[in-house]
């Protein structure tokens, strides 16, 4: 669907890989300039690249609430505008709840839940003046419990609340903040995931379901569709896109 993004400019963390990527990659196609954050420059490079050129890249540390801030303000200053805010970067670990270190859990916390807060409290105002949104990517870990994967848990449940207390705090204006709850999928994160040691067949079952994973692609298709005019009614909505690993 070329030409949906025209004129709109896309901030996408995590733009050097997996769903990042993926997105970063189908708005373009669609028209959107894109901002490409991560901070590995020269997976951002492959992301350009790949995208035939055209994006703007910036290579951050999104676990520093100031880096949050500068980027907006980078992608405001150098492309006048922002339309679309992704909060895509995150990390997953496999761990024994027990042996969860303090700098462990900081690092998680502040990666997957730290940079979407900063990220849209420097993206609100330019967002209100654009009528723009924000989709956020939890996963299916943040609607139900698992084990290995306390703190994982935790930053995703959070992001779908913010996501429903943003949408209520800014019912009133142009805004729309959605979030996309995946499960399993394809990307670099998962390749290099694995459990503590230890029988976890039947947990392992039971979280990723009986039809295998998705690919960044589809993950990318519903962000289209979210971050488009066309879901102009879509507000305050988690879209599950887990080959129904939460449906019972």
């Amino acid at each position: 669907m070329t030409g949906r993004f025209d004129g709109k400019v896309a901030l996408l963390t995590g733009a050097g890989s997996g769903i990042g990527r993926a997105t970063a990659l189908r708005l373009a196609s669609e028209g959107a300039t894109v901002f490409a954050h991560d901070i590995d420059k020269g997976r951002l490079e492959e992301t350009n690249e790949l995208a035939g050129g055209g994006m703007t890249l910036r290579a951050g540390d999104v676990s520093d609430p100031q880096e949050c801030h500068d980027a907006v303000a980078a992608c405001v200053a150098e492309l006048g505008r922002l339309d679309v805010l992704g909060n895509i970067a995150g990390i997953a670990r496999g761990e024994h709840v027990t042996d969860v270190t303090p700098e462990q859990y900081r690092q998680m916390m502040a990666i997957n839940l730290d940079a979407p807060f900063f990220f849209s409290q420097a993206a609100i105002p330019q967002l209100i003046e654009s009528g723009g949104n924000i989709v956020s990517i939890a996963s299916n870990a943040g609607l139900m419990g698992q084990a290995y994967t306390v703190v994982y848990c935790m930053t995703k449940a959070a992001v779908i609340h913010m996501t429903k207390s943003l949408a209520m705090e800014y019912m009133k204006t142009p805004i729309r903040v959605n979030a996309i709850a995946p499960a399993g999928t394809m990307t670099n994160l998962v390749a290099n995931y694995s459990f503590p040691e230890g029988d976890l067949d039947a947990d392992l079952f039971r979280y990723s379901g009986m039809r295998g994973m998705s690919d960044p692609e589809e993950i990318a298709g519903l962000f289209a569709y979210l971050a488009s005019d066309e879901a102009k009614s879509v507000h305050g909505a988690v879209f599950s896109i887990d080959n129904g690993v939460t449906a019972g």
